[in-house]
């Protein structure tokens, strides 16, 4: 199949990414638009609030006011904070265990990256790898990695809108 035949129209409206497959159970009749909120345990509420107070607010994030949810929100995501279970607090995190590997943002700008970094530089947050493009993850893929309070590995990433990047992808693949 040629790219332009890959990239056609039905293909581009249905986000199917070209080169994947259904699941066996794969359901048409279902579209599932993003990921409404995401809920990270950490050991310690009052070190990590602080913490991602500081580092959503930097990224434009909001206070939830609710009594009894930590949480943070923009216009596509909710994030929570919560406590461990007591008889869990002193597992902390580790990344290569079962559960969340690391959370990923998007920004929409490449120099929102740069600005996080030089951000999370001044504020003393442990930055694990500067900005700088990763081809191993796709092309024109910029990230900056860096870790919570409890060693949680967080990255905002840029790269162009979905499409473009899938579609550039498969064109640089066929050379």
């Amino acid at each position: 199949m040629s790219p332009s035949e890959l990239f056609h129209t039905e293909y581009v409206e249905s986000a199917v990414i070209p080169g994947s497959v259904p699941l066996e159970t794969t359901n048409t009749d279902f579209e599932v638009l993003g990921v409404d909120h995401l809920d990270l345990t950490v050991t310690d509420l009052s070190r990590s609030l602080p913490f991602y107070e500081k580092i959503l607010g930097a990224l434009g994030f909001r206070k939830l006011v609710h009594p009894h949810y930590n949480g943070f929100h923009n216009a596509h995501l909710i994030i929570g904070i919560k406590e461990p279970a007591p008889e869990e607090r002193a597992a902390g995190h580790n990344r290569f265990r079962a559960g969340l590997h690391h959370l990923t943002l998007k920004a929409k700008h490449k120099d929102d990256v740069d600005r996080l970094h030089n951000f999370l530089v001044t504020e003393g947050v442990t930055v694990l790898d500067p900005p700088a493009d990763y081809p191993e993850y796709g092309p024109h893929y910029y990230a900056v990695f860096f870790a919570d309070p409890d060693g949680m590995k967080l990255e905002l990433v840029h790269y162009p809108v979905p499409w473009s990047y899938w579609r550039d992808t498969k064109m640089e693949d066929q050379g």
